[in-house]
């Protein structure tokens, strides 16, 4: 992870590419199996974006990689009761299946590797274990997923994440948690995962035992890898945890954890809502986006909009080429939700899961502030002390201290710092963002990338 702000912060070029036969290139690159990326409960493909660069820069075909989405991509409160915008276990298995089947068809691939965080690897294991998917899938990842719940109790016990939970019983029964002829790996934390507690703390139970150990993320019959002190979603996409994915499927080690940049960058993503606060990757039709480069200091716009596009039926907002050293601001103005500013750090390479999910209304504690700024990390979570987490220069003392559990910290400005910039820090990434007034149902959003 830190290999790679580096990189990018210092601005990497792209040296002459020898030429190499075509024919041999074709070849080698179709020796080189499909990966299907599944994110975690309530998340979107756009979290895998720097796996995926990863990978190209280590000579992955971008063709060879997809990172889905699932259309709901909550979990419901009990798995065998349907909830509006939420799905059930099954329909994230199903949606999985799809997907597998779609990249097969594209690549010719007999078999696909599957890398999930998170809730992503339940519908991995759901496939592989339970519906015949052994065949398709060559090597089956899971990064954080608590494969033995998060909690063993009475309470929620049919929850997909209840160690008593009917989908948990089925894939954990019998010696063995895996499948012969799929390789299995399972990601970890030592101690740093909010999700694989020994104590209820975060489930809102201080000191009720959870039945379950920092090893909950573990199968009998995997390779088993612990990461001491990353979290959660570290365990899936941070440059530590890629390491171990891409050695694992490629059966050798990355010649680099960094990311190289692209001459030409080509950016594209959906605009998603969350209705009722729930958030979907449904798309969002009639939604007005403006893209606009800002000054790497200030944050302040340089010039009018580079791009603007009402989305249609797909939601889609691009194509937009930028540079891979532009700082960018997103606004996306969608029907029934604020208007979001989201100020972004460069993008060294192009992706097609810049997915904008606008922001969810103010609490009731934000609302008499005349600014109002959220500093989020959609890669990972702030950890106080093992973070620096600084926002507009004060540590934000609403952050969690010890185990690594928010990501996101909130700045509550007066009228005098609206349009001054805020700067958010998170160890080497800094991101410059701009305030703009809440009485205008505005709301500012700074996003790290790494």
């Amino acid at each position: 992870m830190r290999l790679a702000r580096r990189a990018l912060l210092g601005g990497l070029a792209l040296g002459p590419l020898l030429p190499r036969p075509a024919f041999p290139q074709r070849a080698e690159e179709a020796a080189l199996t499909p990966v299907l990326l599944v994110h975690g409960n309530g998340d979107h493909a756009a979290l895998w974006m720097t796996t995926l660069w990863r990978f190209e820069s280590n000579g992955w075909p971008r063709a060879r990689l997809r990172a889905l989405d699932f259309t709901d991509p909550l979990a419901r409160d009990d798995d065998a009761v349907p909830q509006p915008l939420r799905s059930s276990s099954d329909e994230a298995r199903s949606e999985l299946a799809e997907e597998v089947a779609a990249l097969r068809g594209r690549t010719g691939a007999a078999r696909v590797a599957l890398v999930g965080n998170s809730r992503g690897g339940y519908p991995i294991r759901n496939h592989v274990a339970l519906h015949g998917g052994g065949a398709e899938v060559s090597h089956a990842v899971t990064c954080g997923t608590p494969n033995n719940g998060i909690w063993d109790w009475d309470a929620n016990a049919n929850r997909e994440f209840s160690a008593r939970s009917a989908l948990l019983r089925r894939l954990n029964a019998g010696e063995s948690q895996v499948v012969p002829g799929t390789a299995f790996l399972t990601i970890r934390s030592d101690s740093n995962d909010l999700y694989a507690q020994p104590d209820g703390r975060y489930l809102g139970r201080p000191g009720t035992p959870t039945g379950v150990g920092y090893d909950s993320p573990e199968l009998r019959g995997a390779t088993n890898i612990v990461l001491p002190g990353v979290d959660h979603r570290e365990t899936a996409y941070s440059a530590r945890a890629f390491r171990e994915i891409f050695r694992f499927i490629a059966g050798r080690e990355p010649e680099r954890l960094d990311v190289v940049p692209e001459e030409r960058v080509v950016l594209n993503g959906r605009v998603t809502g969350t209705p009722g606060g729930v958030q979907t990757n449904r798309p969002v039709a009639g939604a007005m986006v403006e893209v606009f480069r800002v000054h790497p200091g200030s944050g302040e716009r340089m010039g009018g909009p580079i791009h603007a596009k009402m989305t249609g039926a797909d939601g889609l907002w691009g194509p937009l080429t930028v540079g891979p050293n532009w700082l960018l601001e997103f606004v996306v103005a969608a029907p029934d939700h604020p208007i979001t500013h989201s100020y972004r750090n460069p993008f060294p390479r192009s992706s097609d899961v810049v997915h904008l999910r606008p922001a969810a209304p103010p609490a009731a504690a934000d609302r008499g502030a005349a600014a109002l700024l959220r500093f989020t990390r959609p890669r990972g979570y702030f950890g106080i002390p093992r973070d620096v987490v600084l926002l507009d220069g004060k540590e934000p003392a609403e952050v969690p201290r010890g185990v690594a559990a928010g990501a996101t910290a909130t700045a509550r400005l007066p009228a005098e710092r609206i349009g001054t910039p805020v700067v958010g820090l998170f160890n080497e990434e800094r991101v410059v963002a701009r305030a703009w007034p809440l009485a205008e149902n505005r709301i500012t959003v700074a996003e790290l990338t790494w």
